[in-house]
């Protein structure tokens, strides 16, 4: 099992905190974003996105992080317990997913892109917009350990490294204590690893 990473990329740590969790040790690739390494055409062969990350795996390529998380679950989650076998809570996770590869990253990432890889955006704004999302998220977590079905699944590992990190973009997480709260339940998971801090 390979996994093609870079340290700083949330989608990459968001992998990296999959496979540990499940006492999983991919041999871990850097690829350097600022060199370029990724529109190598080594690299464009396995994901023509040029994103990361991508995991290599028993023959097959995944390149999309909670494409990975979900592969990862269930392949080698043999109790199954980051996918509910509920259909509801099942679904629940994937509506939690497509807002972590939306509305959490167009807000909350984007912001920590300008200041971590200067990205050209307009910071205020995205800051903003990550607030109004963190609001929801915060209201969900209200008498809730876990975004689904009382206990951890893929969408809390979606949703957390990007939320961790939201201060390095500006983004201020002293107000929401509910989220905080949950910061902690999943840092205290067996298997944890913390996403790496950027230097800003």
């Amino acid at each position: 099992m390979k996994l093609y990473i870079h340290e700083l990329s949330g989608h990459s740590h968001r992998a990296r905190l999959m496979a540990s969790l499940l006492q999983l040790t991919p041999e871990i690739i850097p690829v350097d974003l600022l060199s370029g390494d990724h529109k190598s055409k080594a690299f464009l062969a396995k994901n023509p996105f040029g994103q990361v990350p991508v995991l290599e795996d028993c023959g097959i390529t995944i390149s999309d992080s909670n494409a990975i998380i979900h592969y990862l679950a269930s392949r080698y989650d043999k109790d199954r317990s980051y996918i509910p076998k509920d259909h509801s809570e099942a679904s629940e996770v994937q509506f939690w997913l497509s807002k972590a590869s939306n509305e959490l990253a167009s807000s909350v990432a984007a912001a920590r892109l300008v200041t971590v890889f200067q990205a050209n955006y307009d910071q205020e704004a995205l800051i903003e917009k990550a607030h109004q999302f963190l609001e929801i998220m915060e209201q969900h977590l209200i008498e809730r350990n876990w975004f689904v079905a009382g206990k951890p699944t893929i969408a809390d590992v979606a949703l957390y490294s990007y939320t961790s990190r939201a201060p390095e973009g500006g983004v201020s997480l002293d107000n929401y204590k509910n989220i905080k709260s949950w910061l902690s339940r999943v840092e205290a998971l067996e298997g944890f690893i913390p996403m790496p801090q950027a230097i800003v």
